[in-house]
């Protein structure tokens, strides 16, 4: 049986413990734990942390860590994806595919045809609906580095942004393909809505030093590409056999 994995947002060490409100509820209301069974927590910084349940309610968790390992789950890729934001759950897929595929860093993006409008409180709830959904991908996938969702912004503000990353968009007429890049351990990856990005948009990314890469012969949906991208720069560049 699989030994469950929670999250906690406080360093740890080899001490007792006491679950966050949230992760106390998950073990003892949905998991129904006990004492004496096993956990295996994370906070972020890279390492697992091997703990048993020393006492267990449906309102108070405390464990005992009692070892800590490096876990060697991290792709030597380092891949910021820019997500243009889609609708429906679609975006929350998205999130959650990246995560499992080793995505270091996502920043969600407003362009002309993104057909999303949030903007205030709205906005940052989703903010932490999204960061929760990185959160769950990684105890789901074995990984104890979380990715952060970066604050949304539009993209003419993320294409002014300084980075020495190789940069990359989707263009179906592009002659360059993932396989004709020069090995790199850094990318920034942009992609486009439902409805691709405009000509205007296009020529601002070429502008700013993005290289179009084509993915094959059909169109994709907006989450199918990022996801089909993030795979295929993994397989060359990073931990995907």
């Amino acid at each position: 049986m699989r030994i469950p994995r929670i999250y906690v947002d406080h360093p740890l060490s080899l001490t007792t413990h006491e679950l966050p409100a949230e992760a106390a509820a998950h073990v003892g209301r949905v998991l129904r734990m006990q004492a004496g069974d096993a956990l295996q927590l994370f906070n972020g910084d890279g390492n697992n942390y091997a703990a048993t349940i020393e006492q267990a309610s449906k309102k108070q968790v405390l464990v005992v860590v009692s070892h800590c390992e490096p876990n060697p789950t991290e792709s030597r890729l380092h891949l910021h994806l820019g997500q243009v934001i889609s609708r429906g759950d679609r975006m929350d897929f998205a999130i959650q595919k990246a995560v499992e595929l080793g995505v270091t860093c996502i920043t969600p993006l407003f362009s002309e045809r993104c057909g999303v409008k949030l903007d205030g409180e709205r906005l940052e709830k989703k903010q932490l609906q999204w960061q929760k959904i990185v959160i769950s991908a990684c105890e789901q996938s074995g990984r104890s580095v979380v990715p952060q969702v970066l604050p949304a912004q539009n993209l003419a503000h993320w294409l002014a942004e300084a980075t020495k990353d190789l940069k990359l968009t989707l263009h179906p007429w592009a002659t360059n393909t993932i396989k004709t890049i020069e090995p790199i351990e850094h990318i920034r990856l942009m992609i486009g809505p439902e409805g691709g990005f405009s000509d205007q948009e296009m020529a601002a990314a070429e502008q700013a030093g993005y290289l179009g890469v084509q993915l094959g012969p059909r169109v994709l949906r907006t989450e199918t590409a990022a996801l089909t991208a993030i795979s295929a720069l993994q397989l060359q560049f990073g931990d995907l056999a």
